[in-house]
């Protein structure tokens, strides 16, 4: 059974999608990979540098391959745009932002796209997104006509998208959710995860849940006498998390207590954190 037999699946008209074969803590199952249009195609996060994946892709593709398009330069979804494109022999599209932590140190664009550009593939119009917020350089691609968002990181299923400085902020990712409730979407299709139904709800619950957690971590601040730390108030919050995720809990508080303090209900104290 071939590759794309056991692993593509046809989620929308004109829109397949594969998993990559990256499963684990911090993907979920593994790496979405979308297969858009009918012909001319595009292929958004070709995830790892992986053969079978790599051939399931371009078998999966009803049509010429005409581009490659990356959400933002993590390395689960950057690992193998290079090696398509230069195998298709088509540009990769990427936002222009160089990432300063975790990213894809070998990875690079040809071509540079900023908010409200568009790629044209046939019937099919996909709308470039800036979603600063899980990264820098995150790019949504919005179908306006069906009102499809291919959201990358900025919205995965069943899980919380990780905020991590200094290319990650929480301030900006709740600005690039706000922004994303204003538009005409439908239905998301996330970097990682099953496809969302009821786009604007979904936008709202992951609004509300940051909120929450902020309240959260400006509580265990406040009922700390003395300065305490991210990682404190994460065991706090977290008090079952897996210990392999303590590390990324302690960031994500890290990230609320710079929101906090651009709010001025924070100060940093030291090594830790105060109310401000």
């Amino acid at each position: 059974m071939s590759a794309v037999r056991r692993g593509a699946e046809t989620i929308a008209p004109g829109v397949v999608r594969l998993i990559a074969p990256n499963p684990g803590p911090m993907t979920g199952p593994g790496t979405n990979s979308y297969v858009v249009g009918t012909g001319p195609c595009a292929i958004i996060d070709p995830g790892v540098n992986d053969d079978d994946h790599l051939d399931a892709l371009v078998a999966a593709a009803p049509g010429e391959i005409v581009a490659v398009l990356v959400t933002h330069a993590h390395p689960d979804h950057t690992g193998g745009a290079r090696r398509l494109a230069e195998r298709l022999g088509v540009a990769v599209h990427a936002h222009a932002t160089q990432l300063r932590g975790v990213r894809d140190k070998a990875f690079h664009a040809d071509r540079f796209m900023a908010d409200g550009d568009r790629v044209a593939l046939g019937d099919i119009t996909l709308e470039a997104i800036h979603t600063p917020g899980h990264a820098a350089d995150h790019l949504c691609f919005l179908w306006r006509e069906t009102g499809l968002l291919f959201a990358g990181d900025t919205v995965m299923a069943d899980v919380t998208v990780v905020i991590l400085p200094p290319d990650g902020g929480m301030t900006a990712y709740l600005e690039s959710l706000t922004r994303l409730r204003a538009l005409p979407i439908k239905q998301i299709a996330p970097g990682h995860g099953r496809m969302l139904d009821d786009a604007l709800v979904v936008l709202a619950q992951i609004v509300e849940h940051r909120l929450a957690r902020e309240a959260q971590v400006r509580e265990a601040l406040a009922d700390s006498d003395d300065a305490t730390t991210a990682d404190a108030i994460a065991a706090r919050l977290y008090p079952d998390l897996d210990p392999r995720l303590r590390g990324m809990a302690a960031a994500q508080v890290e990230s609320h207590l710079l929101r906090l303090a651009e709010l001025g209900q924070a100060q940093a104290a030291g090594d830790g954190w105060a109310p401000d």
